[in-house]
Order: structure tokens, then C-alpha cells, then sequence
């Protein structure tokens, strides 16, 4: 059971970059510059300590998640996408006119008991 899913398109652009850019992973801050967008990083690009949460890993990249965005959440099962446009963001796919967006639903009850159990 996971917290996180990728599209089929978003693994394409995704998988273009990591031929790029090596070693990646995702990132979403809730801070500034598109904060609830999931930012795609060079792995050394971005410092992770015991603030972020590991949801899950997609095709290889990790997916992080600040604790305090987290807490708001925490009861949804999310999935990274991909849409024209540009966001105000570093993300790699920035450049190729497109930006990586989330889509969410609340967690059935079966996930919540499972994915949230230390908080029940």
C-alpha cells in the first residue's frame, strides 16, 4: 500500500530528466515558489533532514515531504502528474515548458488504518 503514484505521463518526463540529470528526487516544501507543487531536484541539490518525510519512491526518485505540510496531508493518497505551464519554481522540468502538479483523495479507511497506524 502507497501514498504516492506517478502518471504514466509524469513517468516520461520524469525518466527524460533522471537521463539527463542522473540522480533526482522530489521534494514538496509548502514554503514559497509553488509550495504545494512537488519540485523535481538534482539529489545533491537539496539538503534533507528530519524535517522531511519520506512518502514513497516513483520509477527510483524519492519523494519528501516537509512534516509540517504532512500534517495537512497525512489522510491522502497523492499522485504526481504533469501540465503545461510554467511554475515559479526550480523543478528540472521547468525548462521543457511543463510543471509537475498533485492530485489527491482522501485515504480509504483500509489505507488510513494501514499508512496512519502510529497516529490512531
Amino acid at each position: 500500500m502507497d501514498r504516492i503514484a506517478i502518471t504514466e505521463t509524469a513517468t516520461k518526463v520524469l525518466n527524460t530528466l533522471k537521463a539527463k540529470h542522473g540522480a533526482l528526487i522530489f521534494h514538496q516544501s509548502g514554503g514559497c515558489c509553488d509550495g504545494s507543487a512537488p519540485m523535481l531536484l538534482e539529489k545533491d541539490d537539496m539538503y534533507i533532514d528530519e524535517s522531511d518525510i519520506l512518502l514513497g519512491t516513483l520509477q527510483g526518485v524519492n519523494f519528501y515531504m516537509n512534516q509540517d505540510q504532512f500534517e495537512y496531508w497525512k489522510h491522502t493518497h497523492l499522485t504526481v502528474d504533469v501540465t503545461e505551464g510554467r511554475g515559479a519554481s526550480f523543478s528540472l522540468e521547468i525548462p521543457l515548458g511543463l510543471r509537475f502538479l498533485i492530485h489527491s483523495r482522501l485515504l480509504t479507511e483500509e489505507e488510513n488504518a494501514v499508512l496512519n497506524k502510529k497516529n490512531n
